[in-house]
């Protein structure tokens, strides 16, 4: 089953086939299997605030406490408290405490550790290839993350009743930023593997990551323990626990990679089926008859009012 979020790769099976016979790609599954994945080296004070997130009788002022060790993920905390996305009041805050208690620690968590992952992807120093590569997952997510939180805006606004207010935009702007999560740790030991005086033609690497991006971003969340939402897009399977509603947000993802294989003119959208609603259906007539020009400003704008 293919990664909801790597939309722009090509399908070529004879690739995939020889990818899936390479030493690299055993060594990558069996890691996978036993749990032995490396986590991505992010700031200390993210993995506070997740550890934070687990503990009962953690108060809002410890999170906004330990935010305040790290200005700058302090200044997109704020920032984003204030985004139009964030913000639906339209009150600004202008302190760490309030914009914490308005977001709440969970989604304060969650946006600290997209930052942290999209900053590594653009910050790394691996070889040239890797490198390019994860600017691309960080463009991509973007994108990805921005359209599915324009498709759960239209889903909103499609519905005639309040039946679909457990939505969130902003919690769809997050699953997407963070469903290929695990690409970072696969790129990472794919570069040890070349360091270690191995070869793997990257285009066949890439396939590999395809493949094993799902269970690779499952443990890295599931140990970070993000709920049920988060894993579902991350692996494009259903994982939450709660199935009574009528949409959910890997409904939401797969609209969103149906609409980019869309615009890209991708031939394997004939095989890309997605069962949805009413609403849905209403979401994805919309945005399909958006012109590309239309298509690529909502996709900015939407990120400008998310405070990213």
């Amino acid at each position: 089953m293919n990664h909801l979020s790597f939309f722009w790769l090509s399908h070529d099976k004879e690739k995939v086939l020889a990818a899936l016979r390479t030493e690299f790609s055993q060594m990558a599954s069996q890691r996978i299997s036993s749990g032995d994945i490396q986590l991505p080296p992010i700031p200390d004070v993210v993995l506070k605030i997740q550890k934070l997130c687990t503990l009962e009788g953690t108060l809002i002022k410890d999170v906004s406490d330990t935010l305040l060790e790290d200005p700058s993920l302090t200044a997109i905390v704020i920032r984003m408290a204030n985004s139009v996305v964030f913000n639906r009041r339209n009150i600004t805050c202008t302190d760490v405490l309030t914009a914490v208690s308005r977001l709440g620690i969970f989604r304060v968590r969650d946006i600290v550790t997209a930052q942290a992952i999209e900053q590594l992807k653009h910050s790394s120093d691996l070889n040239k290839e890797c490198n390019s590569l994860l600017r691309k997952s960080a463009a991509r997510s973007r994108e990805f993350a921005a359209v599915m939180t324009m498709v759960c805006e239209e889903i909103i606004k499609a519905s005639e009743d309040d039946s679909l207010d457990y939505l969130e935009p902003e919690k769809a702007l997050l699953t997407g930023l963070l469903a290929d999560i695990g690409l970072f740790c696969l790129v990472n030991q794919y570069y040890d593997y070349l360091e270690k005086g191995n070869y793997l033609d990257l285009e066949l690497a890439v396939y590999i990551f395809n493949r094993e991006c799902n269970d690779t971003s499952y443990h890295v969340l599931n140990h970070w323990q993000f709920d049920g939402d988060f894993l579902s897009v991350a692996t494009n399977e259903e994982k939450s626990s709660d199935s009574s509603y009528p949409i959910n947000y890997l409904d939401i993802a797969r609209i969103a990679s149906h609409l980019l294989m869309f615009r890209n003119k991708d031939d394997a959208i004939d095989d890309h089926d997605v069962e949805i609603t009413l609403e849905g259906a209403e979401a994805l007539y919309t945005l399909s008859n958006l012109t590309d020009s239309q298509f690529k400003d909502r996709i900015k704008e939407t990120l400008r009012s998310s405070g990213l």
